[in-house]
């Protein structure tokens, strides 16, 4: 049950913490000063959602998302939202793929080899089916987390810093539904693609939970570390390589190396989400529908990696609070839709 729930957990925080994520540019994006509440409450917010997408999942047997989908937004609205998860899947994981070119770069690597090296990466990964993945995600995960809570705690001693300095300033609480919001869309479609696998309540309970605590207490430290260097962000296409400027070069390679894991198994997730949902429409094998959808994506990389997280993750953050909405009142608006 444990082992179980803990595996699901790696998913879900393999999913959330990618690129955008770990870089801290996407935490940059949405908080900042003034986010403590917003924080605490997008660790409950997210802890529910999870908790409600999960059980719909393993009470459907689910396959891919649609089942759970439906069962969140309705049928009428089902097709919208397939759509725009198609689309948001699309795009982030092209963001994760930008994302391995520009982590490259911290290693004095061309844009296009790391880019490449990713591409190859993921086609290697789904030779072995999604079992690959969750394998990977068990070890990648809890050294991610580790990894990246070190760095910024022991940023925080050496600078004298305190994690409650700004405690007084929530005015930006209301950041927590668009973050929540974006968060939650691609573990509709990840989870949704594991319902059958999924064993007992118990091991939701756990996954969730821990899912829950876990991206509370990164995004706090995290966007408590970024305030302190407000002033030199805007210079770093990962705000992430601002903290650990303050440190010896293996340390920046053991995060770049962290970082580029963190990417690849985001991108991994997206295409998941992507080939299961459309799988049964082509004649294909899996990984040959990977590799066709690399082939479309790769040319989408030229746009920028700052760029890509700075126009489509407030956007869809903005569109999905509907489904996040639909998830936090799942119990009120399930009994109302059975009544009709």
């Amino acid at each position: 049950m444990w082992r179980a729930g803990f595996k699901w957990m790696s998913l879900i925080i393999g999913a959330t913490i990618g690129a955008g994520y770990t870089s801290g540019r996407e935490i940059w994006e949405f908080f900042g000063h003034g986010s403590g509440l917003a924080i605490l409450l997008v660790a409950i917010f997210f802890t529910i959602g999870c908790m409600v997408i999960m059980n719909i999942s393993y009470s459907r047997r689910s396959t891919h998302y649609i089942p759970v989908l439906k069962d969140i937004v309705g049928a009428r609205l089902t097709g919208f939202y397939d759509v725009m998860i198609l689309i948001y899947l699309f795009t982030i994981t092209v963001v994760m793929i930008a994302g391995g070119g520009a982590t490259g770069q911290a290693f004095n690597l061309p844009n296009w080899l790391g880019i490449g090296i990713m591409v190859i990466a993921l086609i290697l990964i789904f030779l072995n089916g999604i079992n690959g993945l969750l394998s990977m995600n068990q070890v990648v995960v809890p050294i991610l987390i580790v990894g990246l809570l070190l760095v910024l705690i022991k940023f925080l001693v050496d600078q004298n810093l305190t994690l409650f300095s700004h405690i007084h300033e929530q005015d930006n609480w209301m950041a927590a539904f668009p973050f929540t919001a974006l968060n939650l869309l691609p573990i509709i479609a990840v989870i949704g693609a594991i319902g059958n696998k999924i064993s007992s309540r118990q091991e939701i309970v756990i996954a969730s939970v821990s899912s829950g605590v876990i991206l509370g207490v990164i995004s706090y430290i995290y966007n408590n570390s970024l305030i302190q260097i407000e002033q030199v962000i805007v210079l770093y296409e990962i705000p992430l390589f601002a903290i650990l400027k303050h440190y010896p070069a293996i340390v920046m390679i053991i995060m770049s190396i962290l970082l580029w894991l963190a990417i690849f198994k985001t991108a991994a997730a997206g295409i998941l989400g992507i080939v299961s949902r459309i799988h049964e429409y082509f004649k294909l094998s899996f990984v040959s529908i990977v590799i066709l959808l690399l082939i479309v994506m790769v040319p989408l990389t030229a746009i920028g990696f700052s760029t890509l997280i700075s126009y489509t993750y407030p956007i869809y953050g903005i569109l999905n609070l509907y489904v996040l909405t639909r998830l936090l009142l799942y119990p009120v608006w399930n009994n109302v839709d059975r009544r009709k």
